[in-house]
């Protein structure tokens, strides 16, 4: 990489990019304009972060009226191995900057060095060291987000679908890192702008959590040689002729036990150190229509929620009525999109990351006080979700389809539901060993946050994977007959 400036126009590289992105936006895991009309691409201003050959480049387009995304570009004269090229804005090629180790490096300098480029600063936290030269590389799995690890000692965020005002990820984690005995990423820095008037975090530099892996591989794992085991026999009272020895429940409870005191943990450090309260009728009037509001909009987009829809509201209809029967709720900062691929099996035990809340649920939902029992419901539709997707593979069918006339297969199809029962059960045993709210004592206010969930799973799985619609809506139909055989 040289240090010779390059001769930059940023109003011909915005020209050049409102021509490019329109094509270029939607190959993005992060774009959220999937599923959608096309709309206007406007990029914004460019700024020149570092100057030289490849230049550092940033810049937020707007693809909505209230939706921004961001990029970091790299501009060079020459082609960059292993780059993610979106096109040429006249003598230079641009491509995708998260990709490229040498300018991440200067990212992560100019955070440690605070100051100002243009319209974006840059701030360190007071006393954090942020060490230099680390090779950086891109994390491929991220969906919303791009993620750049340093070594083994940080990683920088870079927020895709940055919100103005409070950033309540960099809040969260600043939170977490004043309580006792609860482990996370601190924060290092973070890089922002400004957005009428408002502070615009676009990226946040973190310490990295060395981890045998996300909790998604390892439950999926262990789903998968559950269900593979499943042999001639129900379980091992009866396994005479199966396939080989296997746990009847596999092999994951312990690990959900320990998620569930995690995830307890966490819940009693943000209420020990931001603001809880109590909400009022009005509140709760507004979560119910909140809920309400986002499954009127699912059911016009998927119509296989629709012979459900009135029972489903009928489940939220119930979170009103034991409010209104003197049973309080109590709201707190939670996590907001809770599920396996959210945690990490660090040495010590499991660590929760990524606190910006749903990706697709608002900007106005994300950092609201909730209910802990909403981020408990994500989690327990995320083994369900583990022992569907184990299933499939193991049976080479798409999820939701069977092998009809097949014993062996139904004997997997139960080993798969009895998988996903007894690890909600484990981590609803481990939130409740570590102080948390038992679930399974307020059962109308977690069938509600269930359902929403599913119905968000639903809405998704049909705009980006339509063939793994039937797992949420398997959840769907469950939990409509339960409300039917309580009332």
């Amino acid at each position: 990489m040289t240090t010779a400036p390059l001769v930059l126009d940023p109003e011909e590289i915005a020209g050049e990019l409102g021509r490019l992105l329109p094509a270029w936006l939607p190959t993005r895991r992060w774009f959220a304009g999937k599923g959608r009309a096309p709309a206007p691409v406007e990029p914004g201003p460019v700024t020149v972060l570092w100057p030289g050959d490849p230049a550092l480049l940033q810049v937020l387009v707007r693809t909505g009226p209230d939706e921004l995304h961001q990029l970091l570009l790299g501009a060079a004269t020459t082609g960059r191995p292993g780059t993610d090229v979106l096109g040429r804005a006249g003598s230079l090629i641009l491509y995708e900057a998260t990709g490229d180790a040498a300018l991440m490096a200067r990212l992560a300098e100019l955070i440690d060095g605070g100051g100002r480029r243009g319209a974006i600063g840059f701030h360190r936290v007071p006393g954090a060291r942020i060490p230099a030269a680390l090779p950086a590389r891109p994390i491929s799995a991220e969906q919303s987000n791009t993620s750049v690890v340093y070594g083994e000692g940080m990683m920088l965020k870079v927020l895709r679908r940055p919100v103005p005002g409070v950033c309540h990820e960099l809040e969260t984690l600043t939170a977490l890192g004043r309580a006792d005995g609860v482990a996370s990423a601190a924060p290092l820095g973070w890089l922002s702008t400004s957005a009428g008037g408002r502070e615009l975090v676009l990226g946040i530099l973190q310490e990295f959590v060395p981890s045998r892996g996300d909790g998604w591989a390892q439950a999926l794992a262990d789903a998968r040689a559950c269900v593979e085991n499943a042999g001639t026999a129900e379980n091992a009272e009866n396994a005479g002729n199966a396939d080989g020895p296997v746990a009847p429940l596999g092999g994951f409870t312990e690990e959900a036990r320990a998620l569930g005191l995690a995830t307890a943990g966490v819940h009693r450090a943000l209420a020990e150190q931001l603001p809880t309260a109590e909400i009022s009728p009005a509140g709760v009037t507004a979560l119910v229509d909140g809920l309400t509001e986002r499954l009127t909009t699912a059911v016009g987009q998927v119509a296989e929620l629709r012979p459900y829809a009135r029972r489903l509201e009928a489940i939220y209809q119930d979170v009103a009525e034991v409010a209104r029967r003197g049973n309080p709720l109590l709201a707190q900062r939670v996590h907001g999109d809770l599920h396996l691929g959210q945690v990490l099996r660090a040495e010590h035990g499991w660590v929760l990351i990524d606190f910006e809340g749903e990706p697709g649920g608002g900007a106005g939902t994300r950092g609201v006080p909730q209910p802990p029992l909403r981020d408990v419901a994500a989690m327990l539709r995320s083994f369900d979700y583990a022992a569907h997707h184990a299933l499939a593979e193991v049976l080479g069918v798409p999820p939701g389809e069977r092998r009809h006339g097949d014993p062996r297969a139904a004997r997997q199809a139960r080993r798969a539901a009895a998988w996903a029962v007894h690890n909600r059960r484990a981590f609803s045993e481990g939130y409740t060993a570590a102080g948390g709210c038992d679930p399974r004592c307020r059962p109308v206010l977690l069938r509600a946050f269930e359902a929403d969930k599913a119905v968000y799973e639903a809405l998704y799985e049909a705009r980006h994977r339509p063939a793994w619609l039937p797992i949420p809506m398997a959840a769907v139909r469950r939990l409509a007959a339960a409300r039917r055989a309580a009332v």
